[in-house]
């Protein structure tokens, strides 16, 4: 199965690249996209993990981690931004 871009647009036009990511969390990125154009605002820990099938928060703020040190995100202390 071919693997699908890493190059995504922000929105104003602009687009930016991550580094690979792995199938999860393509998952967890897409629901934060989803989530924040259709609510005006990111998913909480809770939201991302029962959408994904992670049961401990742990294992969902290590892939928000994970998105931070690949540039897909912003953390704030109230929320998510995307890149």
């Amino acid at each position: 199965m071919p693997r699908k871009s890493n190059t995504h647009s922000n929105g104003s036009g602009a687009n930016y690249r991550v580094e690979y990511l792995t199938e999860k969390q393509e998952r967890i990125l897409a629901f934060i996209r989803r989530t924040i154009a259709e609510q005006g605002g990111a998913p909480t820990v809770i939201e991302i993990g029962a959408e994904v099938g992670l049961r401990s928060r742990s294992s969902v703020i290590y892939q928000l981690r994970e998105f931070e040190v690949k540039n897909a995100i912003r953390r704030r202390a109230r929320g998510i931004r995307l890149a």
